[in-house]
């Protein structure tokens, strides 16, 4: 049988780290979410905020221990951004669409956005999507023409490719294995 135990004044879905500080003062006990949230992975300044506001922090010791995160490096939005189209254009395939989305939903600003899909031009979005329809083509064998479309098409959008980059880059893959498409031509 496992037992735990529980730290005084602790309760059960608090942190271990919180479990270990005595009661403190607010800016203390932020700087401590802050950290404890930076260690396991990079975070915007946006998602510590929220932590910070679940674990009711006021809103002025808040901005304040961000403001100083930013100023030493801890917090760079931009460099975050950055990595993250970087990884998750190469590791998954996503397109400049996708990744935006992404970003926005974990709170970076617009023009940040920008800057970093911006790292991706059009021909390195196409290539990609070339190799992902070539790793899922093989898969496709036996089924109709237009199922094999609509399956290497609909994966590429759900990545967030532009339907007409998508059509394209489906249909030469398909002439290159030798199927007739014909009818196919972007409207």
């Amino acid at each position: 049988m496992v037992r735990r135990t529980e730290w005084p004044g602790g309760s059960p879905d608090s942190s271990r780290a919180e479990k270990e500080l005595p009661p403190q003062d607010p800016a203390e006990r932020a700087r401590a979410i802050c950290l404890r949230l930076l260690t396991g992975t990079p975070r915007t300044r946006s998602q510590l905020a929220d932590a910070l506001r679940k674990r009711e922090v006021p809103d002025e010791v808040a901005e304040e221990v961000l403001s100083r995160f930013e100023e030493v490096g801890l917090i760079d939005d931009a460099a975050f951004a950055g990595a993250w189209v970087e990884s998750r254009h190469h590791g998954r395939g996503l397109a400049r669409r996708a990744l935006a989305r992404e970003l926005r939903t974990k709170g970076v600003d617009g023009e940040l956005i920008e800057q970093a899909v911006g790292q991706l031009d059009s021909e390195q979005e196409e290539e990609t999507a070339r190799e992902l329809v070539a790793r899922k083509l093989r898969s496709t064998r036996g089924l109709d023409r237009d199922r094999r479309l609509r399956r290497l098409a609909g994966m590429l959008a759900r990545k967030g490719y532009p339907e007409g980059m998508a059509l394209r880059v489906v249909r030469q893959a398909l002439e290159q294995e030798g199927e007739d498409t014909e009818g196919l031509e972007p409207e």
